[in-house]
């Protein structure tokens, strides 16, 4: 059944962290959405490394042996460029591999597949569609800080922060999608955004409000049922330099509660990005962004695994920064909570 984005959203459905990430949805196994599958999804043309040319791998591919829990869509956050041919798709691939073992000193390619704007799915790390297909096990990118070991990875050539995909990378992503989805038995509902492990933009705001549609044009392309309507689930907004709102106020107040010497003044500025880049880096926190093209430093951005440093349990009658956090996002609602705990702190984020 086909749902419009604009349905969707004023539906209050939204893509947020699930699984691991905070709910208990779990991926179904291989044959319950092959038994449940009205429509068998034909297998895209995924174009190998062989035939764009890529290098060899000047590591060990590591294989997993295990299914992969979440599909997760990025942006390559290069240029959005009108060549849509093949051999343009060829060249994106060379790029990014040359980038990532070159730039970042990786063993490959970090994701294991590539979509490019004319809608030519490309293999990224080697194995991947050989493992792919095989439907049991998953090669091992780079692609999502901490999770690699649980996620598939799709790179979409472009930058999605503003602008829509268009027609040709969308319905060759929802395709690709859906057979992974098949070929796996993963859950329509386990796909994800980047910004749904890291603290990273990607894959733009535009395209990541997109993901619930995607959820849904992949469950029609299985012949799945449509999802009941649920609440929406908990999860942490991102924030970025730029934006003025309550909710900055509220993390420089709670920047604050941690000792930093930092003007409270509801703008995401130079001085509010520095500190929760030291924050992040003082506490192991993984800065994964998108590696794919270009690279704008993120590394100070609020998002899923940094919110979690910042928040604290406040109680009635509590004083301090952390309690104006609180207060403020109150406020803001029109809300009074006696215990501000962290399912209550996402909520007022929300």
């Amino acid at each position: 059944m086909a749902v419009s984005r604009r349905a969707l959203l004023r539906g209050g459905f939204t893509v947020t962290a699930m699984g691991a990430l905070g709910a208990s949805t779990a991926p179904l196994a291989f044959g319950e959405v092959r038994a449940s599958t009205a429509n068998a999804v034909e297998r895209p043309r995924i174009h190998t490394c062989n035939e764009w040319g890529a290098r060899p791998p000047n590591g060990t591919i590591t294989v997993e042996n295990h299914k992969p829990t979440y599909i997760v869509v990025h942006h390559t956050a290069g240029g959005n460029s009108s060549d849509t041919s093949l051999a343009h798709a060829y060249q994106i691939s060379r790029d990014i591999q040359d980038f990532h073992m070159d730039g970042r000193g990786w063993i490959d390619t970090g994701q294991q597949l590539t979509n490019s704007r004319g809608g030519h799915v490309t293999e990224g790390r080697h194995r991947s569609v050989e493992i792919l297909d095989g439907g049991t096990r998953h090669v091992q990118g780079a692609n999502v800080g901490d999770h690699n070991s649980e996620i598939i990875g799709i790179e979409n050539e472009g930058l999605y922060s503003t602008v829509d995909v268009p027609n040709a990378l969308w319905n060759s992503l929802v395709q690709l999608v859906a057979y992974i989805a098949q070929s796996y038995g993963i859950s329509p509902d386990m796909i994800r955004g980047h910004r749904d492990f890291n603290a990273t933009e990607c894959p733009g705001q535009v395209l990541y409000e997109r993901l619930p549609e995607l959820i849904e044009a992949v469950r029609g392309a299985l012949g799945a049922s449509p999802a009941a309507a649920a609440a929406p689930q908990l999860t942490w907004p991102l924030l970025k330099p730029g934006e003025r709102s309550d909710k900055v106020l509220a993390a420089q107040h709670l920047l604050r509660a941690r000792g930093v010497d930092l003007k409270a003044d509801g703008v995401f500025g130079a001085a509010t990005f520095d500190a929760v880049s030291r924050l992040a880096a003082e506490n192991g926190v993984a800065y994964e962004p998108c590696y794919a093209s270009r690279t704008a430093d993120e590394s100070g951005f609020i998002g899923v695994t940094t919110w979690p440093l910042l928040v604290r349990t406040v109680l009635a009658g509590d004083t301090g920064e952390a309690a104006k956090a609180a207060q403020v996002l109150m406020s803001a609602r029109g809300r009074q909570i006696g215990t501000v705990d962290t399912a209550t702190w996402q909520r007022l984020l929300a």
